[in-house]
């Protein structure tokens, strides 16, 4: 992780990561300079972690609309898709994948606001 005068922030990326996105980030076209990319990514590791709103990201991450402009290019270029893909690959060359498990998403319970509630319950034991 990046050290920030000796404090460790949990919600960046870790060096070991970063050697992982860094390649599938894609360059600047123009010469003039611009923000850090890992700077770029750390802010949208903290808002994805955080949920809170791209307007109340903190300073060190640099302006918001930066940080949200280089995620949607991030994300339309397919950098997040790629690392998926090839954490996945290093995973499976591991054999720290088990294939065989899934999740059935019919079975997976929702939020209590999530069903639609029955007017009548009775209607569900066929009107008893």
């Amino acid at each position: 992780m990046v050290d920030h005068g000796g404090v460790i922030r949990r919600h960046e990326v870790t060096d070991q990561e970063w050697q992982l996105l860094a390649p599938l980030i894609p360059r600047a076209a123009t010469g003039r300079p611009r923000a850090s990319d890992r700077q770029v990514v750390n802010g949208t590791v903290y808002k994805i972690r955080t949920g809170i709103s791209w307007r109340d990201l903190p300073e060190r991450y640099g302006p918001s609309k930066t940080v949200y402009t280089r995620f949607r290019r991030y994300a339309l270029a397919g950098v997040f898709t790629q690392a998926l893909q090839q954490i996945q690959a290093r995973s499976d060359a591991a054999s720290d994948i088990d294939w065989l498990v899934q999740i059935d998403s019919t079975i997976v319970r929702a939020h209590q606001h999530a069903a639609a509630r029955l007017s009548h319950p009775t209607e569900i034991r066929g009107g008893e």
